[in-house]
This record gives C-alpha cells, sequence and structure tokens, in this order.
C-alpha cells in the first residue's frame, strides 16, 4: 500500500507511544546469491531494525526489541516477506531464493502466511491487469478482445478475495485487503474490513492510525450527510389533512417519530402499512409516534388510503406535490417507502427502516 507522509509521520508517532515487544526470526534461504536479510518496516520502506548475514547453508537467525507488535517485513534483496510479530513473536521462515513469492514457508504465525497467500495472488492479479494494459495501449482496437480474456481470471480474483475474508475473519491478516477498497469510494467495505482488524490487531500501531483516519472521514461524511446517524433531523413544516393545520416536526418533542414517506399510489407503502399500524398500536403508549409525508397530488385518493390502511395516528401532512414534494426534496427521497427515526431529541437513529427492521429497532428502544 502508499502511504503519504502524514500518514507515516502519524505512525511513527504511534511506534513512540506503544510498548517494546521481543522477537525471534530464523530459517532458511536456499538458492540465493544475496548474502544479507534484514527486517523492516511495513510502510517506511528506508526504515531497518535488523540485519544479519545468510550463512553459506541459507540459514539465518535474529532477534530483539521491536518498538511495538506490528507488521514488518523481512527483505531479501528486492524480495519481501510480511510478517506480523506480536510480543515474543518466534517465527521461522523457510523459501527458495529464486522465487520466494511463491515457494515460501512462515511457521509459528499463521497470520503472516495468510498475508503471503494474498501478496501472492494480488501480485498475480496485477500483472494480468499491467499486461493488459500495455496491449491495449499499443492497439486499442484489441481491447474487446483482452477484456473478453482476463474476465474469467477477474472472476477468479473476486472469488479468492471472498474466501479469503471469510477464512481470516477478524484476523490481522485483512490489512492488505484495504488497499482493494479505497476509503473515499468504498467506505462501507473499507468500514467493515478495518473493525475486523480492530478486533484482530489492536494494539497494532497501523490500525490505530487507521482507524483515526477512518473516524475522521467518517466525521467528514456525516456533516455533508444530513440524514447521517446522530445529525439533527431536518425540520419543516406542512399542511395536514385538513387543508388548513400546520405540523412541525420540532414540536414533536420526548416522541421517537418515525417520518414515513409514502403514497397512495405506491404498492410497496401500502403492503408495509399493516407493520408500521402495528408497530404504533404497540408502543404508542411508550412515547412512539407516526409522522406520515405523502408523496400523493390527488387529495381524496390520498384520504381514502389512510382510511382503507386504518392509519391510525392524526400526523398527515403534505402539499400534494407528487414526487416535487419539499419535504420530500429536503430528504433526498428518491424512492418510497422511505422511513427516518428520530429520538426525543430531534436526532436521526436510522433510515430507511421497514418490516422486522424496523420492528427491532423499536424493541430495542422501548423493551429495555
Amino acid at each position: 500500500m502508499k502511504y503519504n507522509i502524514l500518514l507515516i509521520l502519524a505512525f511513527i508517532t504511534n511506534f513512540v507511544c506503544s510498548q517494546a515487544i521481543q522477537v525471534k526470526i530464523k530459517g532458511n534461504i536456499v538458492n540465493t546469491s544475496i548474502n544479507e536479510i534484514a527486517l523492516g518496516s511495513y510502510i517506511n520502506q528506508t526504515k531497518t531494525y535488523f540485519k544479519t548475514k545468510i550463512g553459506k547453508n541459507g540459514e539465518f537467525k535474529m532477534e530483539g526489541d521491536l518498538p511495538a507488535a506490528d507488521y514488518y517485513f523481512l527483505s531479501v534483496g528486492n524480495d519481501r516477506i510480511p510478517l506480523i510479530l506480536r510480543k515474543n513473536s518466534s517465527l521461522e521462515v523457510y523459501a527458495d531464493g529464486s522465487d520466494i513469492q511463491n515457494f515460501c514457508n512462515i511457521l509459528n504465525s499463521e497470520e503472516s502466511q495468510q498475508m503471503l497467500f494474498f501478496d501472492r495472488e494480488f501480485s498475480k492479479w496485477k500483472k494480468t491487469l499491467d499486461s493488459a494494459e500495455t496491449i491495449i495501449k499499443a492497439d486499442p482496437s484489441k481491447q474487446k478482445e483482452i477484456s473478453n480474456e482476463i474476465t474469467p481470471k477477474y472472476y477468479s480474483f473476486k472469488q479468492f478475495q471472498q474466501n479469503y475474508v471469510s477464512k481470516n475473519s477478524n484476523s490481522a491478516a485483512l490489512l492488505p485487503m484495504l488497499q482493494l477498497y479505497p476509503i473515499n469510494k468504498d467506505f462501507e467495505n473499507y468500514e467493515l474490513l478495518l473493525m475486523q482488524l480492530v478486533k484482530g490487531f489492536s494494539s497494532s500501531p497501523i490500525i490505530k492510525q487507521q482507524l483515526d483516519n477512518y473516524k475522521i472521514v467518517k466525521e467528514k461524511m456525516a456533516a455533508k450527510n444530513p440524514l447521517a446517524i446522530g445529525n439533527k433531523a431536518p425540520d419543516f413544516s406542512e399542511l395536514a389533512l385538513d387543508r388548513k393545520t400546520e405540523v412541525k416536526l420540532s414540536d414533536f418533542k420526548d416522541k421517537i417519530v418515525l417520518i414515513d414517506f409514502w403514497a397512495s399510489w405506491c404498492a410497496p407503502c401500502r403492503r408495509e402499512n399493516p407493520n408500521v399500524v402495528a408497530l404504533y398500536n404497540e408502543y404508542k403508549e411508550q412515547g412512539f409516534t407516526v409522522l406520515s409525508v405523502s408523496l400523493d397530488s390527488n387529495l381524496e385518493k390520498w384520504k381514502q388510503a389512510i382510511k382503507k390502511d386504518n392509519l391510525l395516528w392524526p400526523n398527515h401532512v403534505s402539499d400534494l406535490g407528487g414526487w416535487r414534494s419539499k419535504v420530500s426534496k429536503l430528504y433526498g427521497v428518491s424512492s418510497i417507502p422511505f422511513t427516518v427515526l428520530i429520538d426525543k431529541e430531534g436526532k436521526i437513529i436510522s433510515t430507511n427502516l421497514r418490516g422486522s427492521a424496523l420492528e427491532e429497532t423499536l424493541k430495542k428502544i422501548f423493551d429495555k
């Protein structure tokens, strides 16, 4: 992975604050003209901690203190072997120097071996992509041909990723997967992986820095998203069913409110209505209510749907603007049914809850 200078500086700061560990590494590297092996930083390639000679028969041994339990690399010439080193790690590494990537075994650290497997498969896929790019650049007419050729390899690599994540659940070995899901492009998958890494290796300065960066990005995303969890729900005022009364969201103080965007012509909305009615009846005495915002444009059809579906709550509003509804625009509604659940302080608990998900959320709030 590539790291910018700020990340490296923060990484070094974390190292200073981390607890030192003692490690032992030994092994054998055959078929190599390299006479020295080194242990270095995983992200700062210029940083070396240990160096030792490789013996005539390929044997080597190194031990000593490191700044923290973290990710490191064992370097043999231009080849790098990933190592996850924890307190009192005692690893053995055996490799064929003529092809270290494909012929290397790491003993006493399955998570390090798994990272080596990932690097191996990722390198193969990267070579495939680079080769395809070179051919297409030289002859653009071959783009379709090359695309058809590498598509099976793409799906094969995707399957490897899925299997790798499944096999290494909550493991420190998931770190190299982060490069496939950049935080600014695929935040959801990045977040899922990072939370597993925090469970698997929370003491790692690299993971700590990734977590700090994640929190900053998440805060910035929340600031840009008015419906982010924890944000104050945008206030609004709209006409009620009698076309005279103004209903204002901020008037629902000390209530758990489900803002329910729907319409009489929306079949999925109508199918969901019985569930909302049941939940309203179950929790209305405990401070739960529903504020229905209709995207109807026909007053009579709206009234008929409310009566037919037995929507008992009194809070029904609409400007009869259909998809041009002011409130739906304020909330960025692009499809219905759509819901926003807010707490007694008007802060967003969750969005787009329906069916069993809404039921479980209300159960956690009220059945304490």
